[in-house]
């Protein structure tokens, strides 16, 4: 039997690998329902079901893909073809869209309409910097700090994938993402979007999947320790009961990692993070953003992706450490007051409003605390770790989760 504790993205991922190779499992989740930061709540404000974030794939996220595959649910994802950015700056009201080229040579930057609006083609080089950086430095180090390229272009894609500041976030680790998407062209980087919700999309589809393998899904479990002997893991204890493992069971911690490093005695996990703030919206109707799409990027304001399902708009804040200590008046007022800017609505007419705060979204991707990400494998034989935390050399974003379940899944598999 194989103990899986933790609902979130990479434990679902994990049990969905595992089923799929007819092992026998069972998947403990503390929460009410699965999903982790990847879920969806009927929100009583606004009357209607909100996203607890906004997750935005890529083509290339061929792991997410792959996950979507096995659940039937690949038809919940959707986004323009060819590869196509929208931005807007609230600042001067500058519109532009970003079209990455078909093949691995950026061409595309040498035509003014798909690069970002008054950037030079050698600006460009900069990337260059980051590909071939060493894993102790940062994104600003190697692209300087201010310039228009830097703000419209390198900002808010080191911000979005690795929700950590320019200043701080690793080079070395925005140039695995890339390297898995930009840098393949244009059929690699197609933004995708979830089309009802996260929870219809990533987890009712997976739980629906694991029913059907007889999986069985525990929620309202939360595991309060772990017994160890003999360099494995011989007892989960459970707020409402305990279950000793024998011999050929074993256990994947897919939890956030300060859960795991306070239940497992000597495990050393990364302490530092970095918040997101989510604020959502209720409109008295669609509402169309520019370049007709369902997102949008935000330069010059404090929001910095805006994006519209049905009647809510959506604005998400990364690396929001600072926000996070704010009012959440404060923070609906400013929000809307961009928002107003991108839709040439009235910025003193506040609709309806939720605010969402994850203070512990992800890891800070700095190269001190990835440095500190443990593998897969643990000092016990029989535990395994999954988490977009855990060392699996992406950035801890839903492709890293997705990979990580796997992983896990994969070693168990081994033993």
């Amino acid at each position: 039997m194989i103990h899986i504790v933790g609902a979130g993205l990479a434990g679902l991922s994990a049990a969905v690998s595992l089923a799929e190779g007819g092992k026998r499992v069972v998947l403990h989740e503390a929460a009410a329902q699965a999903g982790g930061r990847c879920r969806s709540l009927l929100d009583s404000r606004l009357k209607c079901r909100i996203d607890n974030g906004n997750h935005l794939l890529m083509t290339g996220n061929r792991h997410t893909l792959a996950y979507l595959d096995a659940i039937g649910a690949s038809d919940q994802v959707s986004g323009p073809v060819p590869a196509a950015y929208p931005f807007v700056d609230v600042g001067d009201a500058r519109q532009w869209t970003v079209r990455p080229g078909r093949g691995r040579i950026p061409w595309w930057i040498l035509d003014p309409r798909r690069r970002v609006p008054q950037t030079a083609p050698a600006s460009y080089l900069s990337a260059l910097a980051v590909i071939t950086a060493g894993e102790s430095r940062t994104v600003e180090e190697c692209v300087g700090r201010s310039g228009r390229l830097v703000t419209c272009f390198w900002e808010p894609m080191t911000v979005a994938i690795l929700n950590t500041p320019l200043a701080e976030a690793s080079a070395g680790l925005l140039r695995q993402a890339l390297k898995r998407t930009l840098m393949k062209g244009e059929s690699c980087c197609r933004p995708l979007v979830a089309g009802q919700s996260l929870s219809a999309t990533f987890v009712d589809p997976a739980l629906g999947y694991l029913a059907r393998k007889g999986v069985d899904v525990r929620l309202s479990s939360r595991l309060c320790g772990l017994q160890t002997a003999a360099g494995r893991v011989e007892r989960l204890d459970f707020a409402s009961n305990s279950i000793t493992l024998v011999q050929g069971d074993s256990v994947i911690l897919a939890l956030p990692p300060l859960i795991a490093g306070d239940l497992v005695a000597g495990l050393e996990v990364p302490r530092k993070h970095q918040g997101i703030v989510n604020v959502h919206f209720r409109l008295p109707g669609p509402a169309v953003l520019p370049g007709g799409q369902s997102f949008v990027g935000v330069i010059g304001g404090m929001v910095q992706w805006i994006f519209v399902r049905d009647q809510v708009l959506s604005v998400t804040v990364s690396a929001a450490n600072d926000m996070i200590r704010q009012p959440l008046d404060d923070i609906a007022t400013t929000a809307w007051r961009d928002v107003a800017a991108v839709l040439d609505a009235d910025p003193h007419s506040l609709p309806p409003w939720r605010v969402i705060k994850e203070r512990r979204a992800t890891i800070s991707q700095d190269p001190d605390t990835i440095a500190m990400r443990p593998g897969t494998r643990t000092a016990f034989n029989n535990m395994y770790l999954a988490g977009d935390w855990t060392d699996t050399g992406l950035p801890a974003t839903i492709e890293g989760a997705v990979l990580s379940g796997k992983r896990a899944a994969r070693a168990c598999e081994q033993t």
